[in-house]
């Protein structure tokens, strides 16, 4: 009797940098590595509300990477539809990933209603992807995962979660079949820098021979030097409160909200930048740092941080009711804002940038990567208007793009994390990145490793 056919299947993260999904079909089990949510272009943002390609009840077992949205968000969407199997993740992970959950859900039930109230929604009614109470139904199904320890999912199947260094909980996971050692699958997940500002370093897992590896700067190297310091964000505050205006920083929730408070912190104290407020406006990221303050995090924190001496910075506030959101929109003093989202995709910081966009004295700062198709993006790359709430908003603030807070490997570091492996990958598919940074990284590798390196296809169906 032949052997069934094992195949891996990608349903996300192919030739974009959003919606990680990958489906491995394994001795007649059916798993699935991250449910990410499309984020970005319109075109991807579709494929959101299409029909899963397979019975989302069909799936035993998802197993994620880590907490971020576009790894995932569109865990209550599967269990809306069916999904009840098991979710395998860290403990960090799973903490984390019930805050972004929950904050998904509130901000599309919201904006629904917004775009009810304002007419300028496409769709009759405008509808959630899902609600707070898909979220509730999903969180019963998390299973907490230690790092370096075998997991049997049945069938033969097994797993293994190693650090990753991107966020707390993050981990590259190994999946392989007992009986047949060609069968095995190794996905980075979000691979973290050498050094990250507040976690451990990342660390190597077991190869296979199958590897996914990310390719967000699969073309770039981080900067070093006065850019590593945050020179140019330094200046930019400096300029910002000389001139009476505040600082909005759009940040992802989870991890980039500790780490912008580490560096202004750091910058106050030595005299870099005036002391003024330091808002954190975002419920998300609040509840994140108390995550990053609990026990179970303190493994994975770098020997030399103490999250709570960070957090009693005398310049800081957080912001929790919506009337101070509200206030900061037009604050009393020049400040500095911290609010989610990274990619000014939605939550408060939206409202923050309608208000502040049109006054010259303010300033826009983005700490991170913006997708194709965000409104982050576009402000990076000059636009002098921006449309919310379906109005357009002139762009007359400074705008920076700091790049030196980036925690995504680069190009240097990916390859170094994937000529480590042991044993070698036979193949590796270079994923969750835009076409030209995943071809860029995939040329690299063959040309640098001399492994074979493809960049897959949105549907495309590989066998093992």
């Amino acid at each position: 009797m032949s052997k069934p056919v094992a195949t891996l299947t990608f349903l996300g993260a192919a030739r974009t940098v959003t919606g990680s999904k990958f489906l491995l079909d394994l001795n007649e089990r059916r798993l699935m590595v991250d449910a990410g949510m499309f984020q970005g272009a319109r075109e991807w943002r579709r494929r959101n509300w299409d029909d899963f390609p397979v019975d989302p009840a069909t799936i035993t077992d998802l197993l994620i990477t880590h907490a971020h949205m576009d790894h995932s968000g569109y865990i209550p969407a599967l269990v809306k539809h069916g999904f009840h199997g098991r979710i395998h993740c860290t403990p960090q992970t799973r903490e984390l990933t019930a805050i972004v959950l929950r904050d998904s859900a509130n901000l599309q039930v919201n904006e629904a209603r917004d775009a009810a109230r304002g007419g300028y929604s496409k769709h009759n009614p405008p509808l959630p992807l899902y609600d707070e109470a898909d979220v509730e139904r999903s969180l019963p199904l998390f299973h907490d995962v230690a790092f370096d320890r075998d997991l049997d999912l049945g069938g033969g199947v097994h797993a293994r979660f190693t650090r990753a260094g991107h966020i707390l909980g993050s981990a590259s996971i190994r999946v392989w079949l007992a009986d047949d050692p060609q069968i095995s699958v190794l996905f980075s997940g979000d691979l973290g820098r050498d050094q990250h500002p507040v976690l451990r370093r990342r660390e190597e897992p077991e190869g296979a021979t199958s590897v996914l590896i990310e390719s967000t700067y699969g073309n770039r190297e981080h900067p070093t030097g006065d850019e590593e310091d945050h020179e140019a964000l330094a200046g930019l505050i400096r300029r910002t409160i000389a001139r009476g205006g505040s600082v909005l920083i759009p940040a992802f929730a989870v991890d980039r909200t500790e780490i912008l408070i580490k560096v202004l912190g750091e910058m106050q104290h030595a005299g870099r930048i005036p002391p003024v407020p330091i808002f954190i406006n975002s419920p998300m990221g609040s509840a994140a740092l108390d995550v990053y303050q609990g026990t179970g995090a303190h493994a994975e924190l770098r020997a030399d941080i103490d999250i709570s001496a960070l957090l009693n910075l005398p310049t800081l506030r957080d912001v929790r009711t919506k009337e101070e959101s509200v206030a900061l929109n037009r604050p009393a003093q020049s400040c500095i804002i911290i609010s989610a989202s990274g990619m000014a995709t939605g939550g408060r910081v939206v409202h923050h940038l309608r208000h502040m966009l049109p006054d010259p004295r303010n300033a826009v700062v983005f700490t991170g990567y913006q997708a194709l198709g965000t409104r982050g993006r576009s402000l990076v790359e000059g636009a002098k208007q921006i449309k919310m709430y379906g109005r357009y908003v002139p762009v007359k603030a400074e705008v920076l793009l700091d790049t030196a807070f980036s925690v995504h490997a680069d190009a240097p570091e990916l390859l170094e994390w994937l000529a480590a492996l042991s044993p070698a990958p036979q193949v590796v598919y270079c994923v969750h990145g835009e076409p030209k940074s995943a071809e860029h990284l995939a040329d690299t590798i063959s040309e640098e490793l001399g492994l074979m390196a493809v960049v897959p296809r949105y549907g495309e169906v590989v066998r093992l």
